[in-house]
């Protein structure tokens, strides 16, 4: 319903759905309770529980969506029924038929299916659960963390194989807190750390995973290629909250030279990784020799180490990728531990130049196959993506995995839009990442300032951690997720009141944002550093009494106050900045008067409405 507006008695214009046709497709608005004057999102409604999930609208010419999902690719002896012949009540019993078990449930789309399976069947992985009806502790977990999703919603996603929860059942016994990726969940972040031979140890990496934590990473890789990797993978996985990822082959050949990797030592691995209670494994076993000749006139050819150590491999020993050629024993060991499958992407491009190659989308041919097998052995799959895209070829490599992977969750890193900023590819990444989270990736791997210069160290971490925080969040917003711009609302609010102290207490990173504001200004009033009192917008709008602004309920600014002193985070991202001399630092640790120009015995003032008149504010500003 349009409703006319007036302020002073003027007539507002027509909306601007009225004036401009705003391309609305039908998604929920972000905010839970419609605040602010945005139309909200313009992605697609909703589709939880069918192919789209939470989905961008495509660009003319893109790829649609596959009409399969998991579960067209059942294991052997299944049979499952839907419609009327799925009403012949079971529940998990004998079928009178066969003597097989038979399992009947109702989706939360009002289908009903009826499962048959082999006598003595028990269900291991998230997937098998999902299949026969079976709601777990964990998809009861993960719906509580979502929060727009129920515990059956997340079951039927696991079931079609668009969302995994990677929760390998020895790490469920210690500190792990089962998460989902899919996207019809909102997107998460995966951060990487790991030691190298020349660099790290265990204690740093530990001490790594709790800082990425600290900052939201969703998921860890440990992919340590130096030191002791068993006693560095045991420690993270005992100390972790969120899943843990490997990439095997690094273990594999640890002491050894590529050529010796045969089929024992692989599945002896993958054993050993898998009841220490790795959580995802990430499997190159989409390499295979008949795309090598691809690589042949790449500007920088395999950048993966996966990759390049198995496409060496195939070339002595003039053989398949021996990991394609075991894949479903590979698949027997990681059901037994409901590891899930990460399916890497050995030939993702290095460079711009590289990138929607042949050689990328042929190996995505055999990734999407590897997908369908993973899944008729029972296995939870999502597969990895290209890390240097150019900006306009994103959407593309979303929603083609999105097709030829019958939806299975897309786990990109980046991807990178540009080359050539070496030391900010956490942000030339960031930006791609947005992109493909909206048009369809579920969770972004991060890229650190050090990415392609070195092991990133603890600040990188978090610098990482942020940058990708920012790109799912704010595709999260654009895809019109329930509830996920709630928190940019309050802000707003805290915001328009001038009320500093619940601005920072809202943000993300409240430390670093209290310090900036302190470089300048040390007392929390009606106007920041910026603009000063006279130009502060934000002051004027609060003070026209027909704007709502600044005036919502429990956000009032209360007296002006002097802020606190620098907590020890806060003095070291204002001694790295290097702005403030050691002196005014320390006068900000210590909280001097003289610091906002009180003299002994005088108040400290600085804005206008808790000093004399506007001309001892100006002074106090310095204008």
């Amino acid at each position: 319903m349009i409703t006319e507006a007036k302020v002073n008695g003027v007539k507002a214009r027509p909306t601007v759905e009225e004036r401009f046709g705003v391309p609305m497709h039908g998604a929920a608005n972000p905010s839970t309770g419609n605040e602010g004057t945005s139309p909200g999102s313009m992605a697609l409604a909703a589709d939880v529980g069918g192919p789209l999930m939470f989905s961008s609208p495509d660009t003319p010419g893109m790829p649609g969506v596959s009409g399969k999902t998991a579960w067209d690719f059942l294991p052997a002896g299944w049979e499952v029924e839907t419609g009327s012949t799925a009403h012949q009540s079971c529940g998990k019993n004998k079928d009178h038929r066969s003597g097989d078990l038979c399992y009947q449930f109702t989706d939360s789309r009002g289908v009903t299916r009826r499962v048959t399976v082999s006598a003595g069947f028990v269900p291991i992985t998230q997937l098998e659960h999902a299949r026969l009806g079976i709601v777990t502790e964990q998809m009861k977990r993960v719906a509580q963390r979502e929060g727009h999703v129920s515990a059956e919603q997340v079951r039927d996603e696991v079931a079609a194989g668009r969302l995994i929860i990677p929760a390998n059942t020895v790490h469920l016994k210690y500190r792990l807190d089962p998460m989902c990726i899919g996207r019809a969940s909102k997107t998460k972040i995966n951060a990487n750390m790991g030691a190298s031979p020349v660099s790290s140890g265990t204690d740093e990496e530990v001490e790594k995973l709790r800082w990425a934590e600290r900052w939201g990473a969703d998921t860890v890789m440990d992919l340590s290629t130096g030191g002791d990797l068993d006693e560095c993978r045991e420690a993270i996985l005992r100390a972790s909250t969120v899943p843990i990822g490997t990439v095997p082959i690094y273990s594999m050949i640890l002491g050894r030279t590529i050529e010796d990797l045969n089929r024992e030592l692989i599945l002896e691995t993958l054993r050993h990784q898998a009841a220490q209670g790795v959580d995802y494994f990430t499997i190159h076993a989409g390499v295979v020799r008949a795309h090598l000749p691809y690589i042949k006139d790449r500007l920088i050819g395999i950048v993966s180490r996966g990759g390049s150590l198995l496409a060496k491999w195939m070339l002595v020993h003039d053989k398949e990728n021996p990991m394609y050629e075991h894949f479903d024993e590979i698949c027997d060991i990681m059901r037994e531990y409901d590891v899930s499958f990460s399916l890497g992407d050995g030939l993702r491009p290095g460079g711009l130049a590289d990138a929607t190659d042949n050689a990328q989308l042929a190996e995505l041919e055999t990734i999407a196959e590897l997908t369908e097998r993973a899944w008729r052995r029972g296995c939870q799959v999502m597969v990895e993506g290209p890390g240097h895209v150019p900006f306009d070829q994103v959407e593309y490599n979303m929603k083609l995995e999105r097709k030829l992977c019958h939806g299975a969750p897309f786990y990109v890193l980046g991807p990178l839009v540009t080359d050539i900023f070496p030391g900010y590819d956490h942000i030339t990444s960031c930006i791609g990442a947005t992109a493909a989270a909206y048009h369809g990736a579920a969770m972004l791997c991060y890229v650190t300032p050090k990415e392609h210069l070195g092991l990133p160290k603890r600040d990188d971490v978090k610098q990482g951690c942020i940058a990708y925080k920012i790109a799912a969040h704010s595709a999260d917003i654009a895809l019109g997720i329930p509830g996920t711009r709630d928190q940019d609302d309050a802000l707003t609010k805290a915001r328009a009141a001038l009320n500093w102290e619940k601005h920072f207490e809202l943000s993300f990173d409240p430390d670093t944002a209290r310090a900036l504001h302190d470089e300048d200004m040390d007392v929390d009033t009606d106007f920041c550093a910026m603009c000063g009192h006279d130009w502060c917008s934000v002051r004027i709008s609060k003070e026209i009494q027909e704007f709502a602004s600044g005036k919502a309920d429990g956000f009032e600014r209360g007296a002006p106050v002097r802020s606190a002193a620098l907590t020890v985070e806060q003095r070291q991202i204002l001694e790295s900045r290097g702005v403030l001399s050691p002196e005014e630092i320390h006068a900000l640790a210590a909280k001097s008067k003289h610091k906002v120009g009180a003299k002994s015995g005088v108040k400290a003032a600085c804005h206008s409405d808790y000093v004399a008149d506007d001309a001892e504010a100006k002074l106090v500003q310095g204008v």
